[in-house]
């Protein structure tokens, strides 16, 4: 006999809200787990991005999934989906292969998005099509050798040339995911912000495609702790000239498009999280129940029964809180950052808890890369640092909760 779920019936309607997030979900565990598992620690030991795997997740590849546009309108190539959406691709992909998932963020949410919300029509349907099918890999560039939290002190600068008809950049960005593919060129397209004026906020988003002249691959960053299988890189732009028609939004107006998407990145970092911790709990559960210590499986000792309980319970009150902020959530809109900034907050030391406690059970096990673990513990770390650090979530929150000094909470 079959064991029963033993998740209510309430949460399984708040993780898959509707038939077409539990189709999505379905259709995305059999293909991580018949396309993602199988080269998930191979292509991290080479420290080698999978691009042919990638391309299986747009339209172009027959039989492809259809997720490189997830949040994309149907008319520029994508699949329209939700926040919710978002958040359970990213879960189910992270549960085998995270670094292979960052990679997808950069390119779904980063660029796709992005470009999808802030973006013309006509560079919705010049640039869109070619993400979506994944003929196009894409990423964002906004972090800077010398300017990460600190992103509006960003020193690459955009000049209007009238003469020119357009932009000269000049800068350099760093940890660019996607920034490159091979290790030997740039990446295909990039939403790049840079400053356009004399103003703390005056920055302006562009598109920037491989092959620009100017527009060049400073270096592959090499022998991360974790994410080793999705590449990073800086880049670097020298007098490189960007086309008025490739200005996303207004001039001096992308604080707002950067915010805005900041929010759905660190909802997409929580889901991630939500992945590695699901994936250590499994893999506990089934090493306590088969090693035997003192004539006993390990589930009969209290230390396990702690380690296995307390993280299935703190994985299971991140996944409320990141379902419960999606299904709510409209990706045209911003002001949500509180709980952006709260679910991100929780969850990514969620998951690296929830590792370190895999790996302190299963012993020298857990320390090998066979069984994984020791592998999405040094992955959960990027949560607490990537789309925004901790300290940066600390400093969001008692900001907003400040204003909210004289308001209950509901």
């Amino acid at each position: 006999m079959a064991a029963r779920a033993l998740t209510s019936s309430s949460l399984a309607s708040l993780f898959n809200p509707t038939e077409e997030h539990s189709a999505l979900r379905s259709m995305l565990r059999s293909f991580v787990e018949k396309e993602v598992e199988p080269q998930a620690i191979e292509y991290n030991k080479r420290e080698e991005f999978n691009i042919p795997l990638f391309r299986k997740l747009g339209t172009a590849d027959p039989g492809g999934l259809g997720i490189l546009g997830l949040t994309a309108p149907d008319k520029f190539g994508g699949t329209g989906f939700d926040a919710t959406a978002c958040a359970l691709v990213h879960e189910e992909l992270s549960y085998s292969d995270p670094a292979f998932c960052l990679s997808y963020l950069a390119h779904s949410v980063l660029f796709v998005n992005n470009l999808a919300v802030n973006g013309s029509d006509e560079q919705r349907a010049r640039f869109l099509p070619g993400a979506c099918d994944g003929t196009q890999i894409g990423g964002m560039c906004m972090s800077e050798p010398a300017a990460g939290t600190d992103v509006l002190g960003m020193k690459t600068t955009a000049k209007l040339n009238e003469e020119a008809g357009g932009y000269i950049l000049n800068g350099a960005k760093m940890w660019i995911t996607n920034g490159t593919l091979t290790g030997k060129e740039t990446g295909d397209i990039f939403l790049i912000y840079a400053r356009t004026g004399e103003g703390r906020a005056d920055i302006t988003q562009f598109v920037v495609e491989r092959g620009t002249e100017g527009f060049n691959l400073g270096q592959k960053i090499e022998d991360k702790l974790g994410m080793r299988a999705s590449m990073t890189a800086e880049l670097v732009f020298d007098n490189v000239l960007i086309p008025a028609n490739n200005i996303v939004g207004e001039v001096n107006g992308a604080t707002l498009c950067m915010m805005r998407n900041l929010e759905i990145e660190r909802i997409a970092l929580a889901a991630m999280a939500l992945g590695i911790a699901r994936r250590c709990i499994d893999n506990t559960k089934r090493y306590a129940a088969e090693r035997t210590a003192f004539g006993k499986d390990l589930f009969s000792f209290g230390q396990t029964q702690r380690h296995i309980a307390e993280s299935y319970s703190e994985y299971m009150a991140g996944r409320c809180y990141v379902y419960g902020l999606c299904n709510g959530l409209d990706l045209s809109t911003h002001g949500n950052g509180l709980d952006a900034d709260g679910v991100k907050l929780y969850c990514a030391p969620m998951a690296k808890t929830v590792a370190d406690r895999a790996i302190q059970l299963m012993g020298g096990y857990g320390y090998v890369g066979e069984y994984n673990v020791e592998r999405l513990f040094r992955d959960a770390k990027l949560l607490e640092i990537g789309g925004g650090t901790n300290e940066s979530h600390h400093k969001n929150m008692s900001r907003d909760l400040r204003k909210m000094s004289d308001t209950k909470l509901e």
